[in-house]
């Protein structure tokens, strides 16, 4: 399977999923820890990858959604943005607000 299909399968099947590096219990850099942080703060579900034991994903990634950074949020296949969009969004109430819509209480 091409590693585009795979991103593409794995962002169907995860309304909300964040590719990041590590996990939510172990996140492994700062941007993934905040990342985790404000989507736990929400209160939601959510899926990750953790991109260290998937270096296809890692690379494919990056040239998928165009942006060479991670962590890498998506909602409904989506590309929201980073560490820095996320955490923004959350203290503006903007996450929130498009996660209920994915995930209603």
């Amino acid at each position: 399977m091409e590693i585009k299909d795979r991103i593409e399968e794995q962002l169907r099947e995860n309304p909300v999923l964040l590719f990041m590096k590590g996990t939510p219990d172990f996140p492994q850099c700062g941007f993934s820890g905040q990342t985790v942080a404000a989507l736990k703060a929400v209160g939601k579900p959510f899926s990750y990858v953790n991109i260290f034991e998937d270096p296809e994903i890692r690379e494919g990634l990056k040239t998928y959604s165009n942006w060479p950074t991670f962590p890498q949020l998506y909602v409904q296949g989506e590309l929201v943005g980073g560490c820095d969009i996320v955490v923004e969004m959350y203290h503006a109430g903007e996450l929130q607000e498009i996660l209920s819509e994915v995930a209603p209480e």
